[in-house]
């Protein structure tokens, strides 16, 4: 009976896991809330996922460990490190704190379990199963809750001393900018994610009293979804709340290939849903910060699987 492998991957609003072949089919999956405020609760509700997706693919092969992606995981070490969009992944004075995640997976789960950064994951599973097939050389972004990537060169991902390199969501794009969950100000993750895109209309609402779709919902509850909406009904508000997101990341991305010069850059996510409404305005600001050796020449990719799929294939493919 053939080898499966089991990925992981754990995002700040939920943890999709899914049952994976060694040529990467996913036989199953389900999705479970990471929305949690105990870490014990977090643990035992994985491993039953774990345990009932085990028993529903028992007919097709054996289950031999599992792979995780996971915010500020530490491939090094099995831990998940002061993550501040994980709710489970805190002290009991709210701060973000260091959780032996692997440890507490083995133990729940009997199983092998190995460890990676979310973004670093993903970028595992586009490079051996998506569209950067051939690619050796190039930078993942994910523009999920917040802004991660994974960086591959020479056809290998890079690490660092310490297992963290690559926390391009975080790199400064406004100086004294936005607050940070991280503790930081002006981080892109606080503009080019699902959180920020928010902030961003929320503050248009603010100062701009155009008529708009979004004036209609609460603004402490508006989603880049219903931005996204907004924009496809033709809301102009809601256009330039993408507009303005695609000029900082573009902005950011020119900075990113100064440093690594890639073939390509590789957006996943589900803000890359929006991608008609910042795309242009995306590739014109990276284009305009970038050296002229470069301007022209780096290709804008968007993941080929499925959304999670790329973060649960490329976790899976820790196990082999």
């Amino acid at each position: 009976m053939q080898k499966l492998a089991i990925g992981i991957d754990i995002g700040g609003q939920s943890s999709k896991c899914g049952v994976v072949t060694k040529d990467g089919t996913i036989l199953e999956q389900s999705v479970v809330t990471s929305l949690i405020d105990s870490v014990d609760e977090y643990i035992e509700l994985l491993a039953g996922t774990v345990k009932e997706l085990i028993r529903k693919t028992a007919n097709q092969g054996t289950v031999v460990g599992i792979g995780v992606g996971a915010p500020n995981a530490n491939r090094i070490d099995g831990t998940i490190r002061y993550a501040p969009n994980l709710r489970w992944a805190r002290d009991a004075e709210g701060n973000p704190c260091v959780v032996n995640f692997a440890e507490r997976l083995i133990a729940a789960t009997g199983l092998h379990v190995r460890i990676t950064n979310d973004a670093n994951a993903a970028a595992r599973g586009e490079h051996t199963y998506g569209v950067t097939r051939g690619i050796d050389e190039f930078i993942m972004i994910t523009l999920g809750t917040g802004v991660g990537s994974g960086i591959i060169t020479h056809g290998r991902l890079i690490y660092g001393h310490d297992g963290f390199a690559g926390e391009l969501g975080h790199v400064c794009v406004v100086q004294g900018g936005r607050q940070c969950n991280c503790g930081l100000k002006g981080c892109l993750e606080t503009y080019a994610s699902a959180m920020g895109v928010a902030r961003t209309a929320r503050e248009f609402l603010q100062n701009d009293d155009r008529d708009s779709l979004l004036r209609k919902l609460d603004p402490e509850k508006i989603s880049s979804k219903d931005i996204y909406e907004a924009a496809v009904k033709g809301d102009e508000l809601a256009k330039e709340v993408f507009v303005f997101t695609g000029r900082i990341l573009g902005h950011a991305l020119g900075d990113f290939v100064k440093f690594s010069s890639p073939k390509a850059i590789v957006l996943f996510g589900g803000l890359t849903k929006s991608k008609e409404f910042f795309h242009d305005e995306m590739v014109s600001a990276m284009n305009d910060n970038l050296m002229q050796v470069w301007k022209g020449k780096i290709d804008i990719l968007y993941s080929s699987l499925k959304e999670s799929d790329a973060a649960i294939l490329g976790a899976s493919s820790m196990v082999w």
